[in-house]
């Protein structure tokens, strides 16, 4: 049968297991947004190879450049915004694992109270049993 802080550790544990996926899924995110901001200076790079070896590539060198710059400048803020998320993930993930161990902590100090309890009924049993033998 499960206790009531059994039933809130399980539960507890849960939205911690829960948080550590979204945690994870935003880290993901946030290394496919450095990737692609790693890909965008790759490409600034071979761009810049090849309209040195072709002058008419030249001519296109500065849109290309600003329209990469802004692109670079977007996925820095997408970068910026998924950094912002996993903070408040990470502060989520710590705020839970906290909880689940006020639960547990809860349920240990329960356990032993019964542990002492018990022990306090065992020992009154036997004084009990030891004031009859020598009543006898």
């Amino acid at each position: 049968m499960m206790t009531w802080s059994q039933s809130l550790i399980k539960l507890a544990t849960y939205e911690v297991e829960m948080l550590q996926k979204r945690l994870a899924e935003v880290r993901d995110r946030k290394q496919a947004a450095e990737m692609k901001l790693a890909m965008l200076e790759a490409e600034g790079l071979a761009e810049m190879s090849r309209a040195d070896l072709d002058p008419m590539a030249g001519l296109y060198r500065v849109a290309f450049m600003a329209a990469l710059r802004d692109r670079k400048e977007m996925a820095r803020a997408e970068i910026a915004g998924i950094e912002l998320e996993e903070q408040g993930a990470r502060d989520a993930l710590a705020a839970a694992f906290e909880e689940q161990k006020k639960y547990e902590q809860v349920a240990e100090q329960q356990r032993l109270l019964e542990l002492k309890e018990l022990a306090r009924r065992e020992t009154a049993a036997m004084d009990e049993l030891g004031l009859r033998k020598a009543a006898r």
